[in-house]
C-alpha cells in the first residue's frame, strides 16, 4: 500500500470530518492508504509550547511524513481568505525539503471550511496552492465532470474540495460537499498511483 498523506488544521471540526472524508476516498482507490496528520495550533504567548502529542484526534505531522508519502492533501479553515497560521506556520519549516526536492513531482490537493458562501473558499485553496507550487508539486483539482460540482448550493470548488459550516460553526457538511471530498481524495490517489508506478 502507498500512503498519501491528509494534513490539515482544524478549530471546530469541519475541516477534520472533510479530512476523514478525503481519507476515504483515498481508500476506495486499491493500493492507496491515507495517513492522518495535523498541526499545533500556534500560540500567542511566545513561551507556551503545546503539548507533544495532541490529547485526541490525528498525531502531529513530522517532515518524514511528506517524505514517505506519495501525495499530499491539505485542509484548513478560512482566515480572511487565507489559510490559518497554524498550517502555515508548519509550511514555513519545509525550506529542507524544498532544498531537497523532496516534494517536487508529488501530486496535492487542497481543502477548506469557511463560515459563509462567500468567506474566502478559492482564495483559501489558491493561498495554500503557492507553497505547494513551489515544491514543485503537481496540483490536482476537481473537474466539471463531478456533477456535484454543479449542483452544490453549500460549498464546492474546481481548486479543491470545500464546506460552508456556518457563522457558528454548526451547518453539517452537506451531501454535494461529502461527495467532492471524497471525489478529491479518489482523484488524489489515482493520479499519485500512476504517477509513483
Amino acid at each position: 500500500m502507498k500512503e498519501i498523506l491528509v494534513l490539515y488544521y482544524s478549530r471546530y471540526g469541519a475541516v477534520r470530518q472533510m479530512a476523514q472524508l478525503v481519507a476515504r476516498g483515498i481508500e476506495q482507490v486499491p493500493g492507496a492508504a491515507a495517513r492522518l496528520r495535523t498541526v499545533p495550533e500556534v500560540s500567542m504567548v511566545c513561551e507556551a509550547v503545546g503539548p507533544k502529542v495532541p490529547d485526541a484526534g490525528a498525531p502531529y505531522v513530522e517532515m518524514h511524513d511528506l517524505e514517505e508519502c506519495i501525495a499530499l492533501a491539505l485542509g484548513s479553515p478560512t482566515r480572511f481568505g487565507n489559510m490559518a497560521a497554524s498550517l502555515k506556520y508548519f509550511l514555513d519549516s519545509t525550506s529542507a525539503l524544498w532544498f531537497k526536492g523532496a516534494l517536487s513531482g508529488k501530486p496535492a490537493a487542497v481543502f477548506t471550511a469557511t463560515s459563509s458562501l462567500h468567506g474566502g473558499q478559492e482564495t483559501t485553496l489558491i493561498s495554500m496552492l503557492l507553497p505547494l507550487l513551489h515544491h514543485g508539486m503537481i496540483i490536482v483539482g476537481l473537474p466539471y465532470t463531478e456533477p456535484q460540482l454543479l449542483a452544490t448550493r453549500t460549498g464546492g470548488t474546481p481548486y479543491g474540495a470545500s464546506h460552508v459550516s456556518g457563522v457558528a460553526s454548526d451547518q453539517p457538511i452537506s451531501e454535494e460537499e461529502k461527495t467532492l471530498c471524497i471525489a478529491l481524495g479518489q482523484r488524489l490517489a489515482t493520479t499519485a498511483l500512476k504517477l509513483s508506478a
